[in-house]
């Protein structure tokens, strides 16, 4: 990986950057190495104010609301190029500041949401109204009325956009994308642990020529936060993170009856059926133990396994797992990188430790590795003989880690994959694709991969989750509607 090529911090609002006035500074730590990569000054109550009213300002008298949609889509198209010509930069940071592996920082975290900006730049250009055929109404003294319907499409106003720091430039994106396509002014507000990409992404809406206060980066903590939600000059709160954090969001929305959109946590099933192919079932479950180092909502972390093939499929699962090279993700041999700090590892540690005292058998890792010496690391890890009530199979663990469940039946396999509190998404492992896709309609969960599922990620598909994993959707048509107000305008012809 070439040297690191820092962004500018601080503040940016309406179009331009300020220092940071909040008490104390967040320190940026590549958590592969505990160097640290960057100080950035925390953004305090005075910041929060600027922003929020720059963006309302932009949006109630600036022209990007009441701008033509062909015109936001060549202003977002331009945004677009700038992020993409900023694209080694942007997956060198991710390698650095969230210690994605380079392979996938490239891939997954930087050309995937530059190519949902081309999906969200058409949205743009598409026609406010929506027309219906006229009708004719008869009236009583013997004449007619000749009248119609539009339906008009329009802004939510300012969105506070707060993202995780596990994928900061994708989680940006995806909130970015509709809201601008729609004609909202937006705050984002990324994680402490991980500012450094949004930073990228001001310094490209400059350079893109957005009117000013179109978008606006704040950084701080949880005050900030709470400032975004509460206030009432915001519109919308969309947030990526923890459920705990999401229902605090919710609480503090809810006095301004602002709208909310949440993409919450997970704790996703794969079941795996007696007729699978247990290869491929082995590295799919791989996939959720070693992306990103565990740590995303959608992984399928429960491997629910029928009995019949679960010491196969364990087997299987903890090789690959434990011929994972764990390492620093800057070099190319490199597979899986680090946790995002300490207290994550001790967290897994603890999660690990916890089910093998209450029965479980290790199938592979559950620890530290020994090497590299530095860095928030912790070995993939199988555990085997897992009950479905312990809280190492109901809670999100967000660590390398996952657990094997097994099963008789298919119902048996639905009703355990339902006995959560969380349905984001979900996986079927079966060469019997007409009982797989039965099976997916039973799952309560937002999404379900069966066999791998489609090999791509479609923005034009709705992402989101049931029950804690969330409120709303994000992408596609759905994740548009979250981001804008429908009008009826009703009129007659005479």
């Amino acid at each position: 990986m070439s040297s690191v090529t820092l962004p500018r911090t601080g503040v940016f609002v309406g179009g331009d950057w300020q220092a940071a006035t909040g008490d104390g500074a967040d320190e940026v730590v590549n958590p592969a190495t505990e160097e640290l990569l960057a100080t950035v000054p925390r953004g305090g109550a005075a910041d929060g104010e600027a922003v929020i009213s720059a963006a309302r300002r932009a949006f109630d008298e600036g022209p990007w609301p009441a701008m033509p949609g062909a015109e936001r889509a060549a202003h977002l198209r331009r945004l677009r190029d700038e992020l993409a010509a900023r694209a080694g930069q942007l997956t060198d940071l991710l390698v650095s500041e969230v210690g994605s592996t380079y392979a996938l920082a490239a891939s997954q975290h930087v050309s995937l949401p530059i190519e949902q900006l081309d999906y969200w730049t058409t949205v743009a250009a598409r026609p406010d109204l929506i027309a219906h055929a006229p009708r004719v109404a008869r009236r009583s003294g013997g004449t007619s009325w000749l009248g119609s319907w539009v339906v008009r499409r329009e802004p939510v106003g300012v969105v506070a956009a707060l993202i995780a720091y596990n994928s900061p430039f994708l989680l940006a994106v995806m909130k970015l994308g509709p809201a601008l396509a729609a004609g909202n002014t937006v705050v984002l507000k990324p994680s402490p642990y991980t500012p450094l990409t949004s930073f990228v992404i001001a310094e490209a809406v400059a350079a893109s020529d957005l009117p000013p206060g179109v978008v606006n980066v704040l950084t701080g903590g949880a005050d900030v936060g709470q400032q975004l939600s509460t206030d009432p000059r915001v519109d919308l709160v969309t947030f990526t993170g923890s459920d705990t954090v999401g229902a605090a969001i919710a609480a503090q929305a809810a006095p301004t009856l602002k709208r909310v959109v949440l993409e919450l946590g997970g704790k996703s099933a794969m079941i795996v059926r007696s007729d699978a192919d247990l290869d491929q079932a082995a590295r799919l479950g791989l996939q959720s133990i070693t992306f990103t180092a565990g740590q995303g909502c959608a992984l399928t972390t429960r491997h629910i396994v029928h009995r019949s093939v679960i010491d196969d499929y364990q087997q299987k699962l903890g090789a690959l797992a434990s011929a994972v090279r764990v390492g620093d993700p800057a070099r190319p041999e490199t597979q899986m990188g680090p946790l995002i700090r300490p207290t994550a590892v001790e967290r897994t540690a603890r999660y690990v430790e916890g089910a093998i005292e209450a029965g479980a058998i290790l199938v592979a890792g559950g620890k530290r590795p020994s090497e590299p010496p530095k860095g928030y690391f912790f070995e993939p890890t199988v555990l085997g003989e897992v009950d479905s009530s312990w809280s190492v199979a109901q809670d999100e663990i967000f660590g390398p880690v996952a657990v094997t469940i097994a099963f008789d039946d298919d119902d048996e396999a639905v009703r355990i994959a339902n006995d959560s509190r969380y349905g984001l998404d979900g996986a079927v492992v079966s060469r019997d694709a007409g009982t797989a896709f039965e099976l997916a309609c039973r799952l309560r969960a937002g999404g379900v991969a069966i066999n791998g599922g489609a090999g791509w990620t479609n923005p034009g598909v709705p992402f989101g989750g049931y029950k804690r994993s969330g409120l709303g959707r994000e992408n596609g048509e759905e994740g548009l509607n979250h981001y804008t107000e429908l009008k009826t305008i009703k009129y007659h012809a005479g």
